[in-house]
């Protein structure tokens, strides 16, 4: 790789320098502000707040992902985006990794237990609108799938991943009943394959610290449950459609 540096962090450094020039003047402070910078009347410099803005552009820096769009375009259709799940890290880039006008309607989901273990967690879940799901308390009338299709109303797309965990192996395991269930209740939507790459290399099973590394998300086209077709056949068909973005 030598010197090439990810557009990434590219993007991160520009973001940064552009920020700098602006908070010279009262008014460029206010554009500053939704970047997830802050202008410090004190010390007469900018400081960085820990805003959506500023968690997204940390995960391009620390993925250094890039992102394929294979004949799906990046519009602001109300979409479920489904992809394996190998990293704790993967909600993050692959929300971080959308374009801003459809990241900001884009609500990942995720589990309760996990993200509201630190206050740490607490805050990039709310900051990201993370719609968090009970894995162990589920309610018969309060299930899951309705819980998601409440939370995205006419607006919101989600980011799922239906292996239900985290699988390191080269093969994905079998797809959780919940997109076949979200695809039912709500066949309008968009189901977008998403295939992520090294992402688990950036942050190893077991590591705290993430691990900067180049990872590749590749975004397929869409899929539709068809009429009549029965659950296990859609969620094979669904997992087929994410394991063949790798060879993409």
């Amino acid at each position: 790789m030598g010197g090439l540096i990810p557009p990434s962090v590219m993007m991160c450094r520009s973001a940064l320098e552009e920020s700098i020039t602006e908070s010279t003047s009262p008014a460029g402070r206010e554009r500053v502000a939704w970047r997830g910078f802050a202008w410090n009347p004190v010390r007469g410099c900018i400081q960085m707040k820990l805003t959506a803005h500023v968690l997204s552009v940390a995960a391009k820096l620390v993925s250094g992902a890039s992102v394929r769009w294979l004949d799906c375009d990046p519009e602001n259709y109300q979409r479920i985006y489904f992809a394996n799940h190998t990293s704790h890290l993967d909600a993050l880039v692959l929300w971080a990794s959308l374009p801003r006008h459809i990241r900001m309607l884009t609500r990942p989901v995720a589990a309760r237990d996990y993200w509201q273990k630190t206050w740490l967690r607490r805050y990039i879940a709310s900051q990201l609108n993370v719609v968090l799901i009970d894995r162990k308390d589920i309610k018969v009338h309060k299930s899951p799938v309705q819980i998601m299709i409440n939370e995205i109303g006419d607006t919101h797309s989600l980011i799922v991943f239906p292996e239900g965990r985290r699988n390191t192996e080269e093969k994905m395991i079998e797809f959780k009943s919940g997109l076949f269930h979200l695809a039912r209740k709500r066949p309008d939507l968009e189901l977008v394959p998403v295939y992520m790459d090294n992402l688990n290399r950036v942050l190893p099973r077991g590591e705290f610290l993430p691990v900067p590394l180049l990872s590749c998300i590749t975004i397929g086209s869409p899929i539709w449950l068809e009429k009549d077709e029965k659950k296990m056949d859609f969620l094979e068909r669904a997992r087929a459609s994410v394991q063949r973005l790798k060879e993409a």
